[in-house]
């Protein structure tokens, strides 16, 4: 009988130990990949910077491991700021985004010490400048540039095209209010310009558009953050770029298009959150009842769009298998639906599997990015817990919700 590993340990224990619906990352495999984007970001003309892109998911623990290997953090809520706090990330290691930032987000950001603020429109930056001078603070600005440069991807995940919601155009009257304010101010420092073209891009053809429209706005050395996006695989039919591939690349076309221009630049960063975790992580669901109807199969789980909303919110695709019964003959065309109370509530659609048996534990590959993160409280479902697994042991790093502290919030009035 042939068993999934995660190192050293049995998926099928894992589920046992720390029960299911769960989370698991490969740490030793996550390591290898921040390590080989901090060891091919590299050049001899500029400085370079990789961040990690916190939404695909963050926790204090995994903040701590990046800035063990030199990593930025970039984040976009009160939420991953005070994660990145608890964490004791550098202010200097710390990217703010986001298009509406609260002032109550802006005055902790300026307060823990001089992070710098990716500021999308002209209000954020007033907000910035208004609160930054009455509390006598400093800070560092990109100021986002919406490059309309439309990425190859799901709609949902395009973020430069013409009418955006993210960044300004280079021709905007808002994008001139941002540069007047800054030249003026002695509390904000303009660093340079960022941009984010989009998310799960196997080619980076649309990148090199957006160096060449970042590199028309620039007549002095300045920061050009060009964002993340680079894809992850899911399924076999997925051809994603290797960290390498993508560092390299993108170092190679900075490099000869600043020579073909005669510009500088002070450093190059990037933001792969991504193409770090995803195929990283999995998820372990114990199988219930299963269900057979005229056209379908189904393998119910103890899980669902409640911990995965990407096959419902993107009509992602994923695969399978069940742990302990890895060289079993694949004989069912199964469905793998979740308990969730919506008929759209199907984590993939067609997979084959071997003949059904209650308590089987299911394996869910490349869930680590945007699993956990997206995660709700959908009919009350429990949030799962997550779990690193180096070469020596298994650890939480997450624990599960537990329904107490689900409804603690509610008032009985």
């Amino acid at each position: 009988m042939s068993y999934f590993m995660i190192n050293h340990e049995k998926a099928s224990s894992l589920a046992k130990k720390y029960g299911t619906p769960l989370y698991v990352y490969d740490e030793v495999k996550l390591v290898e990949r921040i390590k080989e984007y901090k060891n091919n970001f590299k050049s001899n003309k500029f400085d370079t910077k990789v961040i990690y892109a916190s939404k695909a998911f963050s926790c204090v623990y995994l903040y701590k491991l990046l800035q063990k290997h030199g990593f930025g953090i970039d984040v976009v809520s009160l939420g991953e700021m005070i994660t990145a706090i608890k964490a004791k990330v550098e202010p200097s290691d710390i990217y703010f985004h986001g298009n509406n930032k609260s002032n109550k987000e802006i005055l902790i950001g300026l307060n823990y010490g001089e992070i710098t603020f990716v500021v999308d429109n002209y209000g954020e930056l007033q907000a910035i400048d208004e609160i930054s001078k009455k509390i006598n603070k400093k800070c560092k600005i990109l100021l986002r540039m919406n490059v309309n440069v439309e990425a190859d991807t799901h709609k949902y995940d395009v973020t430069a095209h013409l009418d955006s919601k993210f960044g300004m155009l280079s021709d905007s009257e808002e994008f001139e209010l941002c540069k007047k304010l800054l030249n003026q101010n002695t509390h904000l420092r303009f660093d340079g310009y960022h941009c984010h073209i989009g998310s799960q891009l196997f080619t980076l053809d649309t990148h090199y558009r957006a160096i060449d429209k970042m590199l028309d706005l620039i007549n002095e050395p300045v920061i050009l953050n060009i964002g993340g996006g680079f894809g992850a695989n899911y399924t076999k039919e997925d051809k994603a770029l290797t960290a390498k591939e993508v560092s390299q690349s993108l170092i190679n076309y900075v490099e000869e298009q600043l020579i073909k221009r005669d510009k500088k630049i002070k450093s190059l960063m990037i933001e792969p959150g991504r193409s770090i975790v995803a195929d990283s992580g999995y998820t372990l669901y114990t199988i219930g009842n299963q269900k057979i109807t005229p056209n379908k199969h189904y393998y119910f789980v103890d899980g669902g769009m409640s911990d995965n909303i990407r096959p419902a919110l993107y009509q992602a695709k994923y695969e399978c298998d069940l742990v302990d019964r890895m060289d079993e003959e694949k004989t069912v065309k199964a469905t793998i639906a979740g308990k969730c109370c919506e008929s759209g509530d199907i984590l993939i659609e067609e997979c084959m599997l071997p003949p059904y048996k209650r308590n089987d534990i299911l394996i869910v590959y490349s869930t680590g990015a945007y699993g956990y993160s997206m995660a709700s409280n959908y009919n009350k479902l429990e949030i799962p817990g997550v779990v690193f697994v180096d070469e020596f042991s298994s650890k939480e790093v997450i624990k599960k919700q537990e329904i107490a502290s689900m409804i603690e919030r509610e008032i009985d009035l």
